[in-house]
């Protein structure tokens, strides 16, 4: 047994047990009752008494990946009577259950960003931790947005309420499931580093904005950029997971100032994909569907992929501001001259919609 690690483990444990939301102060005793191997990490199995002269209660704490002294954030207790005879069965049965909540919250999510009007996204930590007090400071400072909590104040989480919609910013002790950050920012040919932020983090934000009223969707998207936006400022930021790619939070928080002149937030809130194609340039958008709008994609064009980038922006920046739906069929232009015909059929991108293709 590695006793650096499992000393930092009984560390995690007492803290986590400290919390008001848990016994509110540390155990009486703990103790290190024996460790596993789970999913390539390591875990330690704790027993402690709540008083003196009460009975052993099962704790768990970890994963350790190799030596390291940092967890991905596993870390609980049922509060059950410990029974060494099933200590390591019901601590592995924890974990389970931690990983599939965080899995659970993060499926949710996804399906979230293809709902209309519902906004939910991840800002990725190189540290499993946040700094909740700057983070409201800064939601004041940079957008003059009072977050205040009515209900139960958690240092992980922070939810609060405007007007109709819930605005919800919660501390994720694990990386994104299923090695999606990783796999999606391979899609950002703007920022070279992206991949190996999504690599290395080893905790995310997840960020949410919920309203009822699906009609609020452009204030509703301002909300949500302006949640990610602040949170690039937390010390170990490395990446904003949203819209299918992961951004480098100063770009995401730069172009989010777009804002204070009235603007929207494009390029926070869409992703403009461009690959090389058998005949030109092709490219596709990547976030309108949160909109209630068809995606985009201008298929083989004789341009530079930035003519195809800026191209694909100005339609859905036409879109977005003025509520535009563009049928299979018509044309779209900003001149007399300048006539762009639209077909409606499955993507090619992206093959699992519809999306309207635009003669470049």
């Amino acid at each position: 047994m590695n006793n650096e690690q499992m000393n930092a483990a009984k560390e995690q444990m007492i803290s986590w047990l400290s919390h008001p939301s848990e016994l509110g102060k540390e155990p009486s005793k703990i103790e290190c009752a024996g460790s596993f191997e789970l999913y390539d990490m390591t875990y330690y199995i704790f027993k402690y008494k709540k008083s003196m002269f009460g009975k052993w209660l099962l704790g768990v704490s970890g994963g350790y990946e190799g030596d390291s002294l940092e967890n991905c954030g596993h870390t609980f207790s049922e509060m059950e009577e410990y029974n060494e005879a099933t200590a390591k069965d019901d601590a592995v049965k924890m974990v389970e259950m931690i990983r599939k909540y965080w899995m659970d919250m993060a499926e949710r999510a996804q399906e979230h960003e293809n709902e209309k009007g519902t906004f939910a996204g991840f800002v990725l930590l190189s540290d499993n931790k946040w700094d909740k007090e700057k983070y409201i400071n800064d939601l004041k400072e940079m957008w003059d947005i009072e977050a205040v909590e009515e209900d139960e104040k958690r240092d992980d989480s922070l939810v609060f309420s405007i007007d109709d919609k819930i605005l919800a910013v919660s501390l994720m002790s694990a990386p994104v499931p299923n090695g999606e950050a990783v796999e999606n920012a391979k899609n950002n040919y703007m920022w070279q580093d992206a991949v190996k932020a999504a690599e290395e983090h080893k905790a995310h934000l997840m960020v949410a904005v919920v309203d009822k009223n699906k009609d609020n969707v452009i204030e509703n998207g301002k909300y949500y950029t302006k949640l990610l936006a602040s949170a690039c400022r937390q010390e170990a930021a490395t990446g904003v997971y949203t819209s299918g790619v992961v951004f480098e939070p100063a770009f995401y928080e730069q172009v989010s100032y777009i804002m204070k002149d009235d603007a929207l937030p494009i390029y926070n809130w869409i992703w403009f994909g461009l690959y090389k194609s058998q005949n030109g340039v092709s490219g596709y958008t990547y976030g309108m569907n949160i909109f209630g709008k068809d995606e985009m994609e201008v298929l083989d064009a004789d341009a530079s992929p930035a003519e195809v980038r800026d191209f694909l922006f100005s339609m859905a920046s036409y879109v977005l501001m003025y509520d535009v739906t563009l049928n299979d069929g018509e044309t779209i232009g900003f001149s007399e001259t300048d006539k762009h015909k639209i077909t409606r059929s499955q993507g090619i991108a992206l093959p699992e919609q519809m999306t309207l293709k635009i003669e470049y």
